[in-house]
């Protein structure tokens, strides 16, 4: 789940840098490049993932006609958020995985 919602944010954000964009979108287009690259890693899962929510609402506000993919995209996002990053990241690495027992089994 990262890797698609990072990949997808990475490949949209590098795709608008090569078309020669004014500055300041280039500068949001290059922090959502980094975010991507967050999420591929699964550093910062949380904080990542809800800057992707941020992002890809304004995507979908801004190109209405592609506004289907980017909402596809942030509710991707929001479930990242949610659900943290998974075993197989640098934060699980980091800070060890969270695992939350909810009783006895019958």
């Amino acid at each position: 789940m990262r890797i698609a919602a990072g990949g997808a944010i990475a490949v949209h954000a590098v795709t608008e840098l090569a078309s020669g964009p004014p500055l300041p979108t280039a500068a949001i287009e290059q922090l959502a490049a980094g975010i991507g690259v967050l999420l591929i890693a699964g550093l910062w899962t949380p904080i990542a993932a809800a800057l992707a929510v941020i992002h890809a609402a304004w995507r979908a506000f801004v190109h209405p006609g592609e506004a289907g993919f980017y909402l596809l995209l942030a509710t991707l996002s929001v479930s990242l958020a949610l659900l943290g990053p998974g075993a197989w990241s640098v934060d699980a690495r980091l800070f060890g995985w969270k695992r939350i027992e909810t009783g006895a089994p019958l």
